[in-house]
Order: structure tokens, then C-alpha cells, then sequence
């Protein structure tokens, strides 16, 4: 699924991710190290955190 978002939805928004690295890379990360359940997790609060009223920069997953 995430691939899928980074090579055929990605291109085609506008580039408005504030943090590095981009929400799509984080989630990747983030399951990698961190497997299923808690990548899931990480994933869904970074989302959540991605918005116009939230901090930005450099944030990696970290449990």
C-alpha cells in the first residue's frame, strides 16, 4: 500500500509534508523497525501531528 501511495498518488499532490522525513517514508521506517502493531501506531499519530496547526522538522519514528 505504501508504495503504491509513493509512486502513484505522491506525484501527482502537491508537495506539503512538514516534516523530514515525509509522512510516507516515516511509516515505512516505522514498520520496519518496529514491526505491525507498533509501526501502525506510530503511523496513525504522525498523521494525526501532520497538520497546519502542528509542529514540523526533522522526526524520526521513535517508540
Amino acid at each position: 500500500l505504501l508504495d503504491f501511495y509513493k509512486r502513484e498518488v505522491s506525484p501527482i499532490l502537491p508537495k506539503s509534508c512538514r516534516f523530514v522525513p515525509t509522512c510516507s517514508e516515516y511509516a515505512r521506517q516505522a514498520y520496519r523497525k518496529y514491526g505491525t502493531s507498533k509501526g501502525f501506531v506510530l503511523t496513525a499519530w504522525r498523521i494525526m501531528r501532520c497538520n497546519p496547526f502542528g509542529d514540523k522538522g526533522y522526526d524520526p519514528p521513535m517508540w
